[in-house]
């Protein structure tokens, strides 16, 4: 079995994900590529103790970028919205 850390790779904070948080307890977070619905959901429980009512996810491609006298990419990544049960918060995001 995997590794919470290995699945959730960190939180993301932005204003638009800071105001979705408010509005609908939604909260937004950087996934592993490989990581599927029901284990963000697994690992997200397990980390921070809430209960998850949903997950919705949405894969990006890394940008071509011009690196000296060629061309490079920056990594792909995958993004996981995470709703979160009627009156659950997760206390260590709420702070930031």
């Amino acid at each position: 079995m995997k590794h919470v850390s290995d699945i959730v790779v960190r939180p993301l904070l932005t204003e638009k994900s800071t105001l979705a948080r408010y509005t609908g307890s939604l909260y937004t977070f950087e996934v592993s590529l490989t990581a599927n619905k029901q284990e963000i959901a697994w690992a997200i429980e397990k980390a921070f103790g809430v209960q998850v009512e949903g997950v919705r996810t949405a894969s990006f491609l890394g940008k071509i970028k011009r690196v000296r006298k060629g061309t490079g990419s920056r990594s792909d990544w995958k993004k996981a919205f995470v709703r979160l049960a009627e009156g659950q918060t997760i206390e260590a995001l709420e702070a930031v």
